[in-house]
């Protein structure tokens, strides 16, 4: 194994100084546990630097690997030297990055000459948080903006409250952004925000009748810091950050994984103490103010009864668990309830998503809020993973944001029905 790796260092520096194509986005299929092995050994090859956008070797399924131009035919020879299978994915990430900036400065103009709000664009936090000022003055009667803390950098953490009164009354959870390269989960939530005000006005069902029985909570960004460190520059390694900002006890790699720092079977398999590693959990459960202005709220709150959470990208619709495969003791309820909620998304745009638990559809994971949130009381938790399969992965072109979000919305409006309709 050591000499794989060191023919992998060698390829590097032969490499690097002749060629660049380009970063791109490789599919890579292990074929057999040997293939596992070997990959987990490149894996730990930090020269590379691998950015590693699906997690979990396994031969049921590949994992997609960022990889920059200077690593990328050193691997891509790595990779043929043992025989491991790979597609590319993305030819050309920065053609993808550029693309992608030139629409949200156009857009930009165009809404400051038109004064309005293009919700097929992303948009940047300061743009996001204006949005919801604006919603919350044209629907005073129904939303109020909650502060329920402020984050490593000292950034205001906001959370839409959608209610038409009572005191305490029975509640519903959305949090989008918790990973902040995740763009269309943050679009995505700023669009369902919007529809669901509107539904409201309309008196189109059947939000009323859901809100009339329940609050919804809805955090546009659970990630603030890490969301405007994404903007920064079209530089990959800022666009394509996932972590929160907090210093840790490596000064070159800053930020925690927020969704594997919840007390959750904290530190056991499918997170990692390294932290310079994409899913590094943190030192402790809890340890993120982030994650804990999160837990605080809920748990002071006391009345949740579903937790949803949007991520990208994979096209997934899971529940408990993460860190075991064990069935949930909800399992089959669970399961039940997200193959409809899965018909409702496909009723739109004929979308296909895969549905299961989080470990056994996606990957092994510990410290996650879904389950977390479980193994509080809520017994309603998801996770969605919205578009696409991989095609532009994190990337995806601004122009599919609504169709996600109506799909997505389909799947959440049909579980926050059944919520409403089955209280516990």
């Amino acid at each position: 194994m050591r000499l794989f790796i060191a023919f992998l260092s060698l390829l590097v520096v032969v490499h690097c100084e002749k060629v660049f194509n380009g970063d791109q986005v490789l599919r890579i299929h292990a074929e057999s546990e040997d293939h596992i092995q070997v990959l987990k050994e490149l894996e730990k090859n930090v020269d590379s630097e691998l950015d590693y956008w699906t997690h979990g070797f396994s031969t049921e399924r590949p994992v997609d690997v960022h990889v920059p131009h200077a690593s990328l035919y050193a691997v891509k020879d790595f990779l043929l030297e043992n025989s491991i299978p790979f597609t590319v994915m993305i030819n050309n990430v920065q053609e993808l990055l550029d693309r992608e900036r030139a629409e949200m400065v156009s857009n930009a103009e165009m809404e400051r000459n038109t004064k309005s709000f293009n919700f097929a664009a992303y948009h940047d936090l300061d743009t996001i948080y204006s949005f919801m000022d604006t919603l919350v003055a044209s629907h005073s009667n129904l939303i109020s903006k909650v502060k329920i803390g402020s984050t490593y950098e000292n950034r205001p953490m906001y959370v839409l409250k959608f209610s038409t009164g009572g005191e305490n009354k029975p509640a519903i959870w959305i949090d989008a952004g918790i990973h902040a390269r995740e763009w269309v989960s943050h679009a995505s939530a700023v669009w369902i925000a919007d529809r669901i005000a509107t539904d409201f006005k309309e008196n189109r069902a059947p939000v009323p009748d859901i809100l009339s029985k329940m609050d919804i909570y809805l955090m546009i960004v659970a990630n603030p810091d890490g969301y405007v460190f994404s903007h920064l520059t079209v530089r990959p390694f800022h666009r394509l950050w996932r972590k929160s900002r907090s210093v840790t006890s490596n000064p070159n790699c800053p930020g925690v994984d927020l969704n594997r720092n919840f007390d959750a079977e904290f530190s056991g398999p499918g997170a990692s103490d390294d932290p310079c590693d994409e899913d590094y959990r943190g030192p402790s459960a809890h340890s993120e103010i982030e994650v804990t202005n999160i837990a605080d709220f809920i748990l002071s709150h006391g009345n949740f009864k579903s937790f949803m959470t949007l991520h990208a990208y994979s096209q997934l619709l899971m529940y408990p668990y993460g860190y075991t495969g064990s069935n949930a003791p909800d399992q089959p309820e669970l399961h039940d309830v997200a193959t409809q909620a899965n018909k409702a998304l496909n009723s739109w745009h004929g979308t296909i998503y895969k549905v299961g638990s989080i470990f056994h559809t996606i990957e092994q994971a510990s410290g996650a809020s879904v389950d977390w949130a479980y193994q509080h009381g809520i017994k309603y938790c998801f996770a969605f993973e919205l578009r696409d399969t991989g095609e532009y992965g994190f990337l995806l072109p601004a122009d599919q944001i609504v169709s996600t979000a109506r799909e997505t919305w389909f799947a959440l409006r049909y579980i926050m029905q059944y919520v409403s309709d089955h209280p516990y």
